[in-house]
């Protein structure tokens, strides 16, 4: 990635009181980009922008650490209903992104993943969203996995809709839908589900991302505002994740794997 850090090599996370091991699958929700600028009097804009060098630094930094998988909710479906200028600025924000960093995500081995509703983009971003998949399709490194135009309660109506239609066409019974039928009906069923959600800004909700998958993730709020989140602070959150004992509604905690 263009700018992107050429920091100090991270140092190791501290032993976990549960033992835990690293996370595959660490989903972001980047939340704070406003209240970030508005507390310094600068335009939302430019929390945005900050933004981004922030991404830079969590995707170096999770690549650092041998994280297989990081999904960034990047922009929901309720986005839409902000400001005409602000969705154009943020779009302007993509567009720059893929156009400086795509390069250097491919140099490091990154794949770039898309999930969310693409049918009613405009031609240019689904052909940017297509373009960054396509480029990387082949890399084994880091999975970025970007929710963009992306609602979890759509995400599984979709899922729904396709069940639907084979269940129409007669190549499936209902009572043969399972939970784990609809998993693979998603729009990642091939990755595993996040090990960990983190939220910056210290809001506490998940605000329609990744609820199927969420089931059993372990949630951790961080106070930062985005714009100020880097990889110390990743690694923060990584050994609060450490700390837990995850039971998969058990008795007995399950370590990773």
């Amino acid at each position: 990635m263009s700018n992107a850090p050429t920091s100090k090599v991270m140092q190791p996370l501290p032993e976990s009181g549960g033992g835990y091991d690293m996370p595959r699958h660490v989903a972001i929700i980047m939340d704070g980009k406003g209240r970030w600028a508005a507390a310094r009097g600068l335009p939302r804009v430019e929390g945005h922008r900050r933004g981004v060098e922030a991404l830079r630094k969590t995707v170096h930094a999770a690549a650092e650490l041998g994280i297989a998988v990081l999904t960034i909710f990047s922009f929901s479906s309720e986005n839409w209903s902000r400001p005409q200028s602000e969705i154009s600025d943020l779009m302007a924000l993509l567009r720059r992104f893929i156009r400086n960093d795509l390069v250097e995500l491919h140099k490091s081995n990154v794949r770039v993943r898309v999930i969310g509703e693409r049918d009613d983009l405009g031609r240019d971003i689904r052909g940017l969203l297509e373009e960054a998949e396509e480029l990387t399709r082949a890399n084994d490194g880091l999975t970025l996995v970007v929710a963009f135009n992306y609602g979890a309660r759509q995400e599984i109506a979709r899922a729904a809709r396709r069940l639907a239609v084979e269940v129409a066409q007669g190549r499936l019974k209902a009572e043969d839908i399972t939970p784990e039928l609809l998993a693979r009906h998603l729009d990642m069923p091939d990755l595993p589900d996040p090990d960990v959600i983190i939220r910056t800004s210290g809001e506490q909700r998940l605000s329609n991302f990744l609820l199927w998958q969420a089931a059993y993730s372990e949630l951790v709020f961080v106070p930062l505002n985005w714009p100020d989140f880097d990889g110390a602070a990743l690694q923060d959150a990584i050994a609060e994740y450490q700390r837990r004992e995850r039971r998969f509604g058990g008795l007995i905690a399950q370590t990773g794997s």
